[in-house]
């Protein structure tokens, strides 16, 4: 698997890593029309992509691997910091109510939170599309590429 791979390979090793984009694309526009589900479309494409092209080359089984590892992880990330602001605004509620804060209080506490559990989801975002950009255009210069901070899930 040393050797470089021939185009058709390449691009679609490529399409298994910018597909993930695609299924936060899908996302927020769920969200953005008033479905408020948080569906892991970021998973579909690139595993629907593997599963179909891995037997044909084992270059988009490598790649597609890369892919789907990182996404199961950046998806458990999300899901994490969405937890841990769950659970700071649950808190700071509680606390507000039980010290029977005034109600100008008890928003501004849950507004900058809200400011908080954005920013870290934002920020998540944005580095996960310049990591996944970076890794796919490796993959279409058939270049080996093991994502950063990935919890290897396929091997």
């Amino acid at each position: 698997m040393r050797e470089k791979p021939k185009q058709q390979m390449r691009i679609w090793a490529m399409l298994c890593h910018i597909s993930a984009l695609l299924g936060w694309i899908l996302l927020f526009l769920l969200v953005f029309i008033g479905i408020p589900l948080y569906l892991p479309l970021n998973l579909l494409v690139p595993l629907m992509i593997w599963r179909f092209k891995k037997a044909q080359y084992p270059w988009i089984d490598f790649q597609g691997k890369e892919s789907l590892n990182f996404q199961i992880t950046w998806t458990l990330y999300t899901l994490v910091v969405m937890a841990i602001s769950l659970l700071l605004v649950l808190t700071s509620f509680s606390l507000a109510l039980a010290t029977n804060s005034s109600f100008n209080e008890v928003k501004i506490t849950l507004d900058s939170l809200l400011v908080v559990l954005m920013t870290l989801i934002l920020l998540i975002l944005i580095v996960q599309s310049f990591v996944v950009s970076f890794a796919a255009i490796k993959a279409y210069n058939g270049e080996h590429y093991r994502y950063p901070w990935t919890i290897r899930v396929l091997r």
